[in-house]
């Protein structure tokens, strides 16, 4: 009897735990079930950093790592440049935040990456979309920026417009200041002058038939604003207006005339004001302004050492007609170019020989689709330019990048990726090689790029391979489309070789530099929206991030090299430079490489120039600088040692003077025609 009774106690427990069993097991099933993806992300997280961590890893794609940046230096970075010191000058401006502009909170930091330490410089304008290069001194041309945030159709609280002022008087200028107030003659409705200008005296003109002179009055444009918010104060046809503040005879003489008053969108505006940064006292140094105000222009250091600036939003949100000037950097003072010729905003040039400019097609934002935009050679002598054909999806060039391919001397450039005019969704992954140095130079399609991306990133390497990285698929990495991928171009084989994938998506408002040690830094990123439907609005990236490209990661020191002693304090083109290296034998190559200025995928003046070397058996190097001011800008340059690994040194600096029989670029001091 007990026998039997244990064996169905038994029995009964045997099934119990078999129940508990069963119902374990469906419950581990179902929170497996649950956070079987989370399991795996994490396991795949964990091994993707085991397999970029590993030195094969490094050594044949290279590495990233993000720059620890103390709260108080952390900028919305819009525009980098590399000074000769080896610091960088990160700028921000307002950091496109009307909020910061309205503040007049406008920033500027200086990153020491050697020693990664960081100091604000006070800034002294909104330099947010300027234009910036290098100058013959060292010194940094900042120039341009915004004098206006724009506001969408819909936003728009004051009606205006664009006011033209006139002045009768032939005698004497005067100055309209910002507040001056413009009432309707006919409407009786008023509007306030939104900046300060000075109206130039009206001209005496003498009839050559009758011998009878004439007074031609002058006129300078300026945009006003309703004094009050409201549809009422909106205007729809052309009237006179009286200016406020005005005596005597200057009632009659100045006066303003304007179509209509509108609640239009209103686009972002430039100013004039120009700065000079000086990277030993580290501040900013005023300089004349320009003739034309700009936002998105594009600078170019000529042969000369002078500084060409071309297109841009002028001070009413309008493309600036063609009308492109040159600063002087001895003088300081900013001068017209004769003739006009018309690009959209930060236009991709290039400088290819004296006075001749290479303009790829390249853009980044502002004007029309069907004017400006085709690629070719433009002769500032003659204002000629000469189409380029070939360009395959020419509609497709806003925001691509285009970059001269080394070494400099082949005068051949790539075009990468790039999307369509404005918040179009085309993007592409092509590539579009030409050869500047052929008779009858033509576009052709390069290896395809690794992805269709806006806003690509390109910096020369010392071993002339060309990294490019980042970019998103769609207009400011809308529906979550920024693409972490990144690749090294080698010209002589024409091939894209994968690199280590990049840690941060960066699209509108990033870029790189190639630093002193042979690293790459990358900057900035300014997404419209934080989320793939595009429903949460995008913050910016403040991030820095570091490549450490796959030479790095040899397994070897790099080479060592210095300047010898002896050599003058500033080189010319066709002088004599003399190194010292303990590992001359090894090195193969030199390259002077041009200190990047990047900003709205535009590096026009990046470059890396091929030097002939001699060595000697006691470890001296000698090289020439190419007799070539167009080749070799006067300026501050970087010297690499290659070794046949592909191996560069850290960087020597040179300076480069100013070559008294450069061609000068031809200037008028009245306006272009």
């Amino acid at each position: 009897m007990t026998t039997r009774r244990s064996r169905r106690r038994a029995a009964s427990a045997k099934k119990r735990r078999a129940r508990r069993i069963a119902i374990g097991t469906a419950v581990v099933a179902l929170i497996a079930g649950f956070n079987g993806p989370a399991l795996y992300g994490f396991a795949s997280k964990q091994y993707h950093e085991y397999e970029i961590n590993r030195p094969e890893y490094k050594a044949e794609k290279g590495h990233w790592q993000i720059v620890d940046i103390p709260e108080k230096y952390r900028i919305n970075t819009i525009h980098a440049a590399l000074l000769h010191t080896g610091k960088v000058l990160l700028v921000a401006g307002s950091g496109n935040d009307a909020k910061n502009f309205k503040a007049k909170s406008f920033r500027t930091v200086l990153w020491d990456p050697a020693k990664n330490t960081f100091k604000n410089i006070p800034t002294p304008n909104d330099l947010f979309c300027s234009g910036h290069n290098q100058l013959p001194d060292g010194k940094l041309l900042v120039a341009g920026g915004t004098q206006r945030y724009e506001t969408l159709q819909g936003d728009v609280k004051k009606a205006g417009g664009l006011m033209f002022v006139y002045n009768e008087n032939p005698d004497r200028s005067k100055m309209i200041k910002k507040g001056t107030r413009f009432t309707g003659r006919r409407t009786g409705k008023t509007f306030v002058a939104q900046r300060s200008v000075n109206l130039p005296p009206a001209k005496k003109v003498k009839d050559p038939e009758t011998g009878k002179v004439a007074t031609v009055h002058s006129v300078t444009r300026l945009y006003a604003e309703a004094a009050k918010e409201g549809r009422e104060y909106q205007t729809g046809t052309e009237d006179k207006y009286a200016v406020s503040g005005l005596k005597g005879a200057w009632k009659h003489d100045v006066y303003g005339i304007a179509q209509k008053m509108s609640f239009d969108k209103k686009d972002f505006q430039g100013i004039k004001d120009a700065y000079e940064f000086d990277p030993v006292a580290e501040r900013y140094i005023t300089v004349d302004p320009m003739h034309e105000a700009r936002w998105y222009p594009t600078q170019l250091t000529l042969q000369d050492g002078r500084v060409m600036s071309v297109s841009g939003l002028d001070d009413i949100g309008q493309v600036v007609p063609g009308k492109n000037e040159i600063y002087n950097p001895k003088t300081k003072k900013w001068h017209y170019m004769p003739e006009t010729r018309f690009f959209p905003t930060y236009p991709g040039l290039h400088l290819i020989g004296e006075n001749r400019v290479f303009y790829s097609g390249t853009t980044a934002g502002y004007g029309p689709a069907d004017k400006g935009r085709t690629p070719g050679i433009w002769n500032l002598e003659t204002n000629k330019f000469t189409k380029i054909p070939g360009m395959s999806d020419p509609d497709v060039l806003e925001t691509a990048m285009s970059v001269p391919l080394p070494p400099t001397q082949s005068r051949k450039f790539i075009v990468e990726g790039g999307g369509g005019v404005g918040e179009s969704d085309k993007t592409t992954d092509k590539t579009r090689i030409v050869d500047l140095s052929s008779d009858t130079p033509r576009f052709r399609d390069g290896p395809r790029l690794y992805d269709k991306v806006r806003y690509p990133s390109s910096v020369i390497l010392p071993n002339d391979t060309v990294l490019t990285t980042n970019g998103s698929g769609r207009y400011r990495g809308k529906s979550d489309s920024n693409v972490l991928k990144a690749a090294l171009y080698d010209p002589k084989t024409n091939k894209f070789k994968e690199a280590a994938a990049p840690l941060v998506g960066r699209n509108y408002h990033s870029g790189g530099l190639l630093l002193p040690d042979g690293r790459v830094m990358t900057f900035g990123s300014d997404s419209l929206y934080a989320d793939k439907a595009n429903t949460k609005p995008g913050e910016f990236d403040q991030r820095i991030e570091i490549y450490t490209p796959p030479y790095l990661h040899k397994g070897k020191p790099q080479p060592q090299l210095r300047l010898a002693e002896g050599n003058p304090e500033k080189l010319m083109p066709g002088s004599r430079l003399s190194l010292k290296s303990k590992d001359a034998a090894s090195l193969k190559r030199l390259r002077l490489v041009r200190p990047g200025s990047f900003t709205h995928v535009t590096n026009v003046e990046q470059s890396s120039v091929a030097l002939k070397m001699k060595r000697s058996a006691d470890g001296t190097v000698t090289t020439t600088i190419p007799d070539d001011p167009s080749l070799v800008t006067p300026g501050w340059w970087m010297v690499f040692g290659v070794d046949g690994d592909g191996v560069p040194s850290k960087a020597q600096w040179v300076h480069v003077g100013i070559d008294p029989d450069a061609a000068h670029a031809p200037i008028t001091t009245g306006d272009p025609k």
